[in-house]
This record gives C-alpha cells, structure tokens and sequence, in this order.
C-alpha cells in the first residue's frame, strides 16, 4: 500500500486517506469528485496526521478511549443524522467508507479531550473572582442584542500556511454556499473545541467576541455566512443562527417540528439517471401518503434503511431546513429535496411553540463551564502546536 505520510515511526496510508477523504465529503454534503477531493485533500491528510500525533500522545501517556465512550459516540452520529440504532454500519459500507476510519476519528476526539483537561488541570485555574466578574458582566448587559453564532476556525501555524489555509477557507465558503452543511463542515474541518458541537458558540453579545470577528458578526443576518475571517491565529467562517433582544424579564420561545422522514439513498458520484429514479420513487410516497402513520409505514417498505420518525428543534436545524419546515402545513409533504445521503422527503405531522421558562440569574456552575471551555480551547491549541513542533513528519503525496 502507498504511503501518504509519516507521523514519527506510523504510517498513514493513501488508502487511509481515501476513505477519510470519502467520509468527509459524505458527512459535509460535498459533491464526491476528483476535483472536490483535490480542494480540500491536504486538509484531510493534515487533520489525519493531528489525529495519528493526538492517538501516539494519548498511547505515551496511558489514556485510552472505553468502549462504552466510543459507543456512545457512534450513537450520537446516529442521532444527529436522523439513523436508527446499528444503521451506521450498512451506511458506511454502502458509501465505501471503511469503518475504522470514523472509529479512529471518534477515538482521537475522546483521548484528545481526556488529555487537554489533563494539562489543563496542571495550568488552569478559575478563581471565585473571575466567575464574579463574568457574572456581573453578564448582568450589565443582559438586555443588549444577543447573536447566535456558528464558527469554523482553521489555524495558520506559520506564515508560510496563510496562502494555503485562506484558499481553503474560501473553498469551505464556496461550498457552503452550495448547499454543504456548515455543522458538518465544523466537524471535519474546524480546529476550535466547538468543532464537536458543530461549532454552535452559543448567544453572545458583541462584547464577548474579539473585535474583529464582532465587528464581522454585527451587520449579518440570520442565516448569513461570512467571508473567511483573519484573525489571531487563523481564518474563521461564521454563520449567524438567530438573533435575539436581551433575555432579562422576558421569555423565548422555541420551535418543535415533529416529522416523519424518507430517504431514498443514493451511492457516492450518482449519475443524473439515478437522482431522477429516486426523486419518482419519492413523488411516489408523497402521492400516496396522506398522515405521518401511512408515511412512516410506506417508508419502512420502501426505502427501510433511512426512514425515521421524530422531533426536531428549530434552534438545532438549518436556516434552510427551518424554513422549509416553517412553509409546510401539518399533514403536508415536502417536495424532493437533494440531501447528503440521498434524496428524500418530508411531512410535518405537527409543530408546536414550547414557551421557555423566564431568564433567571446566571447560573454559576454555567458560567464556570463556559469560562472552562474558553480555557480549554487555548490550552488544546497550544498543546497540539506543540506536538507538532517535536514531531517527524514526511508527508509523500
């Protein structure tokens, strides 16, 4: 087997690199071909020598991932795209994804977390004082404006990479664009500890984000996508979620669609044929179901492996799958819609307006988890910067 790159004395395999490089594309909505894989291949195979430097770190320092951690892992990703429990496997397969790839991802994310709070626990330290004060701050202002925001960062770990990291920044944006899912985007690509979350940061004001990024965040709309963004140690992508009026004597609302999903799937690189087969088979069910229980029935007949049932979140979809919900009607199907794994439909069996209990103070335990996580990502930069610096590395392809 060709060799992609050395990591100290391990091998990544071309091989290693292909079938990465097919779960990124599959899990982003990307377009599997030659040329998408060209744009964004060194990315991929840098992220997978961060991977192999972050699993050789946690061996020398005994942290292992339990099976129960990576399962569990594995059934969040389930959930998060819409699967049935053991669905996860066929998928992959199907895809010609090998499976150990997504296990080594998954495993290096659990060890790598282990270990940043592990140095962190020998170099951070959170005082009363600092919890007080981000307290008080969050009192001062808790009736300014408050924006959701989404964050893709890419770091630039010297000058010579700032070309190489701006193109592909813009090359993520041009995606994106196209209909690539920025949380899915967030996962593979981003190198900031909200990548797990889908790079969702949470309501902020514009206070708490450096001034460049909030003075880029200001004028955006919800569901706006920003240009790539320069700033400290890299670019950054930004994706303004929702916008809210300050929380203090008021109540928010959130939105629950409850739905019935089908997917008709499709293999990677499907030709046009193909897509047009199984948008008639999905006008087909759209015809002949007429409530949610004879959509999920004719589902489980036709297209078993991606058919599901239940509730989503307004604030936890798409600018644009929210939307689409919105325009829908309980009862009603969705017309054929192009999605990563396949084309599929969806009827809205109700939606309902769930009224959020009334802000109350800032809870302290939530503002020393936050205060953490900010820590822990500076301290997980630098660890792995560092990393870097003492490695062997030849990268062969």
């Amino acid at each position: 087997m060709r060799i992609a790159a050395v990591v100290n004395d391990e091998v990544i395999s071309v091989y290693d690199l292909v079938s990465r490089l097919r779960m990124v594309l599959l899990s982003s909505n990307i377009p599997d071909s030659p040329e998408a894989r060209k744009k964004v291949e060194a990315q991929v195979l840098r992220g997978l020598v961060d991977e192999k430097l972050q699993l050789q770190e946690a061996k020398k320092q005994n942290v292992v991932a339990t099976d129960d951690e990576t399962n569990n892992a594995l059934s969040q990703i389930e959930k998060q795209n819409n699967m049935q429990a053991g669905q996860l496997n066929g998928f992959l397969k199907s895809h010609g994804v090998d499976r150990s790839s997504l296990i080594n991802q998954v495993t290096a994310s659990i060890v790598w977390a282990k270990l940043v709070r592990r140095k962190a626990a020998e170099t951070v330290e959170i005082s009363d004082d600092e919890v007080d004060d981000a307290i008080r701050r969050l009192k001062e202002h808790s009736n300014e404006p408050q924006t959701r925001v989404a964050e893709i960062f890419l770091a630039v770990d010297n000058p010579s990479q700032d070309a190489e990291v701006r193109a592909l920044a813009q090359k993520l944006t041009d995606q994106m664009k196209q209909g690539a899912r920025f949380s899915a985007i967030a996962q593979q690509f981003s190198q900031s500890a909200t990548a797990a979350v889908g790079g969702d940061m949470g309501w902020l004001r514009p206070d708490q984000l450096p001034p460049d990024i909030a003075a880029a965040v200001t004028p955006m709309k919800a569901g706006e996508l920003s240009a790539p963004i320069r700033s400290g140690g890299g670019y950054y992508l930004l994706l303004v979620l929702d916008r809210r009026t300050g929380t203090t004597g008021s109540s928010q609302s959130d939105t629950v669609y409850d739905i019935v999903q089908v997917v008709f799937p499709l293999p990677p690189n499907a030709n046009d044929a193909m897509k047009r087969s199984a948008a008639a088979e999905a006008m087909a069910i759209r015809g002949g179901a007429k409530t949610c229980p004879d959509m999920l029935r004719i589902g489980k007949e036709k297209a078993p492996q991606l058919t599901n049932e239940g509730q989503v979140n307004a604030n936890n979809v798409t600018p644009q799958m929210k939307d689409l919900l919105n325009k829908l009607s309980p009862g009603e199907v969705s017309q054929p819609i192009l999605q990563r794994n396949g084309i599929g439909i969806i009827m809205l069996c109700s939606k309902q307006v769930q009224a959020a209990a009334k802000s109350t103070d800032p809870n302290r335990e939530e503002v020393f988890d936050s205060l953490l996580r900010q820590k822990l990502d500076t301290v997980s930069r630098r660890y792995m910067r560092d990393l870097r610096r003492v490695a062997y590395v030849d990268i062969r392809v």
